[in-house]
């Protein structure tokens, strides 16, 4: 096993991608600089710059995917994506459906998400459960560097649009790009054991709607994606060392596909079901698993920690916004005593 940090895992993956299938190009705004060492290596004809127009290299992508390429296409952030929303919601994510299955649009769009890092509502946003509520779209949200560069493989491996979100805090060489700047007056809540990890020597592909138990317990299942699941974890550490209460981590790496048997597995088991979701709290990824599992049958707590709001570019009021241990370990306690 080696250790590679968030974003060289993905990299690290798409590489050994691009060497296995000639077919997998890569393009979007300023690739030839973010990704230098796949431009040195595959050439500008499979690292193709773009201008800054989203609508324009997205639209192009999913024609390059019609055609029977892999593209994989940054777009930096997820708040940039509804700038290019047609050809992906309405041409991509409705093809297979169209054509009765006869075509279908491959493409992987890779994007930043998440905050905590001081850039306001317009930079920070999730939006993970809007992408996911179109039918035919994937929606991958990896929380580790293992877990990362194999949930990449796998959404080039699904066969339809994916959209990859990863977050700023786990994404080193986004961090100082967006947020710091250089200044060193300013310091970021990153999990360690998201940005850097062990990944293994040769890449697989990780099924898109696997989830993930991270940690065990019977007393609350406590469910999220990306950063949300770090912080989950340090929550329920805090509740075991302070309570005594073990509760359970469910990482369910994909929003769609969604996966609900596990869900529904977990809270069978602990009778009490707390979300942790980044993204905006009304009609979002924490109303859906508490639908999944009121359609079960099953007579759960419920609880959820999300953002209730646009973004604040303040630091202070945006530390109240985003999921946080202190509202996780709150929240816990409150399911606990009923």
């Amino acid at each position: 096993m080696r250790e590679l940090t968030f974003s060289s895992a993905i990299e690290d993956a798409l590489a050994q991608a691009m060497a296995a299938d000639e077919r997998v190009v890569v393009f979007g705004e300023d690739v030839a600089g973010l990704r230098m060492n796949l431009y040195a290596r595959f050439g500008e004809a499979r690292v193709r710059p773009a201008p800054i127009s989203e609508s324009a290299f997205l639209g192009a992508a999913v024609g390059a995917a019609m055609a029977g390429l892999r593209p994989v296409v940054e777009v930096m952030l997820v708040d940039f994506i509804p700038v290019a929303v047609d050809a992906l919601v309405n041409q991509a994510a409705k093809l297979d459906a169209f054509s009765g299955g006869r075509w279908q649009a491959p493409v992987v769009v890779r994007a930043t998400c998440g905050g905590g890092y001081g850039d306001g509502g317009q930079h920070e946003q999730a939006l993970w459960a809007w992408l996911a509520h179109i039918p035919g779209l994937s929606v991958v949200v990896p929380a580790s560097p293992d877990d990362a560069g194999g949930l990449l493989l796998g959404a080039l491996a699904h066969g339809g649009p994916a959209v990859f979100l990863e977050h700023k805090l786990l994404a080193e060489d986004w961090l100082d790009y967006l947020g710091s700047g250089g200044r060193t007056n300013l310091s970021y809540d990153i999990p360690p054991a998201g940005a850097r990890g062990p990944v293994p020597d040769t890449w697989e592909p990780i099924p898109l709607g696997l989830s993930r138990t991270r940690r065990e317990g019977g007393d609350l299942t406590i469910a999220g994606v990306g950063v949300a699941v770090h912080r989950a974890l340090a929550a329920a550490e805090r509740l075991a060392t302070e309570r005594g209460a073990q509760a359970a981590v469910l990482d369910l790496r994909s929003v769609q596909p969604l996966d609900r048997e596990a869900v529904v597995a977990a809270v069978q088991r602990s009778g009490r079901l707390l979300v942790v979701d980044e993204d905006y709290r009304d009609f979002g990824l924490s109303g859906e698993l508490a639908a999944t599992v009121l359609e079960a049958g099953i007579p759960a707590r419920f609880a959820r920690v999300c953002v209730e709001d646009t973004i604040p570019y303040d630091r202070r009021r945006e530390e109240r916004a985003l999921p946080s241990v202190d509202r996780i370990f709150a929240a816990a306690l409150r399911l606990l005593q009923g």
